[in-house]
């Protein structure tokens, strides 16, 4: 009994130390954010890395989860009668959580596990630490621009997957099950309304906060050599994923 305590109270430590750490990581981000010099070099390298390289993976990811949402959809409205209804759900779904959540968790696999591996490697080679004995602040010089990056892509990549899962929606609604693309166009139209884009564009916000947030600060900690920094990467995505999941609950349910 005694020993299971132990682990309960251990594991609680390290839980608020962890909250506590990566809530210091944002703060001293934020401040160094507006501290000159700004290097616009590194961010944009970092947009390019997270945004464009992610592109492919975002439009596959979108185009057929709008042919599955239109295929299902279809399935279902059409023992009610409602076919028309097949383009409303598409674009609902996607815009207000399937286009934020499924690009959230696309690029987290992709670009949250390449920064933790990466400063997870500049840390187990010394290479931060040689940073700080040039009078470089390692948090804003590595951990900003990746900050920035995800707040700034994780809204435009979402944009693209909204769209790119209506055109799919549209493809398979229109020309695969046969539905009038007058009536699936005007229907979209007539119940998506700008507060349901604003909502998945406010998620991706928080998403690219929540993905570059947790992979820069299991990189910077890394401890163990390699296999520390394949530790890191596995912790970060599994983390990011999961915050993402739970936020988006809390998320939907503050703005319904």
């Amino acid at each position: 009994m005694k020993a299971y305590l132990e682990s309960i109270g251990r594991s609680a430590e390290a839980f608020v130390a962890t909250v506590g750490s990566m809530a210091l990581m944002f703060f001293q981000a934020v401040m160094y954010a507006f501290v000159p010099p700004i290097k616009f070099r590194n961010i944009f390298k970092q947009m390019e890395f997270v945004g464009v390289q992610s592109l492919f993976v975002v439009i596959l990811t979108g185009t057929f989860t709008g042919m599955v949402l239109a295929l299902q959809s279809y399935n279902a409205l059409k023992r009610f009668g409602a076919e028309s209804l097949v383009g409303p759900s598409v674009a609902l779904s996607m815009a207000r959580e399937l286009g934020p959540v499924l690009s959230g968790l696309m690029v987290t696999g992709r670009a949250g596990s390449a920064m933790a591996t990466e400063l997870g490697t500049m840390r187990v080679t010394e290479q931060i630490d040689a940073l700080f004995t040039m009078a470089v602040n390692p948090v804003k010089h590595l951990v900003v621009p990746r900050i920035i990056a995800g707040v700034c892509m994780f809204p435009v990549l979402t944009v693209i997957a909204d769209f790119v899962g209506v055109i799919g929606g549209y493809m398979v609604g229109v020309k695969l099950l046969g539905i009038n693309a007058g009536v699936y166009i005007g229907r979209t139209v007539d119940f998506v309304q700008v507060s349901d884009i604003t909502t998945g564009l406010t998620k991706s916000l928080v998403f690219g906060l929540i993905t570059s947030l947790v992979a820069c600060y299991y990189g910077y900690y890394t401890m163990g050599g390699a296999e520390g920094v394949g530790k890191s990467a596995t912790s970060s995505v599994v983390l990011a994923s999961v915050l993402i999941l739970v936020s988006d609950y809390l998320l939907s349910s503050l703005m319904s």
